[in-house]
């Protein structure tokens, strides 16, 4: 029996924001959800892009989400729902991703991405501020946060196994998939629509503490080894 190759996909987009004020980004009043692509070479340190910030800490940002991936074809579907064009980098995405289905990469898969080694993490849970930055842009925020956790497709966010410069038209490469099934869309729905889905958490090696907190809290069994 053979297996097939693993799909390759290609960066369309690296992009990069820095904070700014903005009244609608809540009690931080500064954001950096702006993102602007980049056709320069960017280094993808532990932390994160070179050029990129993160304000609110607390949410954002640190080790398990140094980086942010989404598919063009998310933007795609939200350019058909707002009936307005969305640019790479509209929805706060470092990385924009064409030909390889993010929100189905399963949590701890790797990809190697230009000279970097990436790691799924963790599905981004959207908030307020993002909702603030769709209607700032003239876009239809009603319901937003509903809505975007409603079609389940929240993208990627990227812990950095290997640091090194990516670029616009780099591939990605899929270099490991642990097997276990549970994918980004699988354990976004666990934490937002599908609460019953939560045990089928356990089944991932290194889970993010984050994820095994909710897991425990609903009920179900600590993980081996995570105490």
């Amino acid at each position: 029996m053979t297996h097939a190759e693993p799909p390759v996909g290609r960066l369309l987009s690296v992009n990069v924001g820095r904070a700014r004020a903005a009244a609608w980004a809540g009690s931080l009043g500064r954001t950096a959800i702006d993102k602007t692509p980049t056709s320069a070479p960017v280094l993808v340190g532990r932390l994160g892009l070179v050029g990129d910030e993160v304000v609110n800490t607390k949410h954002h940002g640190g080790p398990d989400k140094a980086v942010y991936a989404v598919s063009r074809a998310e933007l795609d579907h939200w350019s058909g729902v707002l009936e307005a064009e969305l640019p790479d980098g509209q929805l706060g995405e470092n990385l924009t991703v064409g030909g390889l289905a993010v929100d189905d990469a399963e949590l701890g898969e790797r990809w190697a991405v230009g000279e970097a080694v990436l790691e799924v993490r963790l599905p981004r849970v959207p908030c307020n501020v993002f909702a603030g930055w769709v209607g700032h842009c003239g876009l239809d925020a009603r319901g937003w946060v509903r809505r975007y956790t409603e079609h389940g497709r929240p993208g990627a966010y990227l812990r950095v196994l290997g640091e090194g410069q990516v670029q616009t038209g780099d591939e990605v490469r899929v270099l490991h998939r642990p097997g276990h099934g549970v994918t980004l869309a699988h354990a976004f729905a666990a934490l937002t629509t599908r609460p019953d889905l939560l045990p089928d958490l356990a089944s991932v090696p290194d889970l993010h503490p984050d994820l095994r907190d909710r897991m425990v809290r609903s009920g179900q069994p600590d993980l081996p080894g995570s105490r």
